[in-house]
């Protein structure tokens, strides 16, 4: 069955400062965590005031936020999670729209202390059939998030075969884990820190030398030539142009992984992801012409190469062959802009990396346009001037040759 619907775009968001870019730069929803219970515990994610703001910001944009409780509980986390969703049934000015939660005992306590909260089933429980997905909507499932290892063909047939008004979430853009479904043990193994519990430390992109049994001490380096040799890591996932193929599978939520990513990366692909659908909607022509544009636009983000993952089968070469361990980052994320002086013709941002006066930068607006702009000026938060701001997360005040407005995010091209 081929429905042309609209799917939603939902980008990630692991602090305030980025689920605002999310909201600004085009997302129809965002996902986020709180303080616990989330499998990204090395994000910043929110404390519950931070929560009650983002969910009230982005409610009065019209975008809807989900909740992240999708680790794999233990018996010590069952005890704590009635209270956690007590507090975000209890959430004031209103609650969130939705929990993402992976453990079906965690399901469990969910249904019985917020029996309105819609639940999304999290990739992390393994949905790879139509018969799992009519298991979790018996259960009062709305929406179940499909495995990372499907195909798109796969993803088509269950649309056809579960109700027509459960929704189906499928990534489109972000990291791919070499583990099935995320279930990886090396982070646990390296360093205690448990992947399943919010704490993955990434040793799959770390580098690696081989060790034969009876030859100890005589380390070979796992190298890579023309057709690939690097065994962990994989390339990251990008759909952007394949946005009619998605909607034609019968996805109705469009996911980008990132909720340790920065504003820069949030921006860029929500930005990117609404203009390629709204594009398509419009017409399939405007979508076909604008190519360029998208991928032009994605690869202004840090990315490992890109690649289509399982969608479009599982033996396909360029799924999790990896053959160039460096990350490509052709621009640099500045910061945000805070506040915008009438006075002084100047805006107020938190630096997120060096820059200097006479730079020429970027500013990324909300509706696609990016404006070249020279610094003209910079100053200190007391007003005191500066050629330069070289300390991590200064406040600094800057003269643009053009103005900027609150929200906005700076970057700057690399050097050669």
């Amino acid at each position: 069955m081929t429905r042309r619907k609209k799917p939603e775009l939902l980008i990630p968001a692991g602090s305030l400062e980025v689920l605002k870019t999310a909201v600004i730069f085009g997302a129809d929803a965002v996902y986020i965590g709180g303080e616990a219970f989330g499998l990204r515990a090395k994000a910043k994610n929110f404390s519950p005031a931070e929560m009650a703001e983002g969910i009230a910001f982005a409610h009065a944009a019209g975008v809807k936020v989900y909740v992240t409780a999708n680790i794999l509980a233990h018996n010590e986390d069952l005890g704590e999670a009635a209270a956690y969703f007590e507090e975000l049934r209890d959430m004031k000015p209103e609650p969130c729209d939705a929990l993402i939660i992976s453990d079906p005992g965690l399901f469990a306590i969910a249904r019985e202390v917020w029996p309105q909260a819609e639940i999304h089933i999290s990739t992390q429980a393994n949905n790879t059939n139509y018969g799992t997905y009519l298991f979790w909507w018996k259960q009062g499932a709305k929406r179940v998030v499909s495995a990372r290892e499907l195909s798109l063909a796969e993803i088509r047939f269950i649309r056809e075969h579960i109700p027509g008004e459960m929704e189906i979430e499928s990534f489109v853009q972000g990291s791919m884990c070499i583990s099935y479904s995320g279930r990886c043990l090396l982070s646990n193994y390296f360093t205690g820190r448990d992947a399943n519990h919010g704490e993955c430390t990434h040793p799959c992109r770390w580098k690696y030398a081989v060790v034969e049994e009876t030859r100890p001490g005589e380390y070979m380096p796992v190298y890579e030539n023309e057709r690939g040799t690097y065994i962990f890591n994989s390339k990251d996932l990008c759909m952007i142009e394949h946005i009619p193929e998605l909607v034609e599978a019968g996805i109705d939520s469009l996911k980008v992984e990132g909720r340790m990513k920065n504003a820069l990366y949030v921006a860029t692909m929500a930005r990117t992801y609404r203009r390629a659908i709204d594009d398509f909607f419009a017409s399939e022509e405007m979508y076909r012409s604008n190519g360029e544009w998208y991928r032009a636009e994605i690869a202004k983000c840090t990315y490992r190469q890109y690649t289509t993952g399982f969608y479009f089968g599982k033996t396909d070469e360029n799924t999790q062959i990896y053959d160039n361990s460096t990350y490509v980052n052709e621009y640099i994320y500045l910061g945000i802009v805070e506040e915008f002086s009438a006075e002084t013709g100047m805006v107020r941002i938190e630096q997120r990396n060096k820059f200097s006066v006479g730079d020429e930068i970027e500013i990324m607006k909300p509706d696609g346009r990016n404006a070249a702009v020279k610094v003209e000026a910079m100053s200190d938060e007391n007003g005191a001037p500066m050629e330069s701001c070289p300390h991590a997360r200064q406040t600094v005040w800057v003269k643009l040759s053009q103005p900027a407005v609150q929200y906005e995010v700076l970057r700057m091209q690399k050097a050669g």
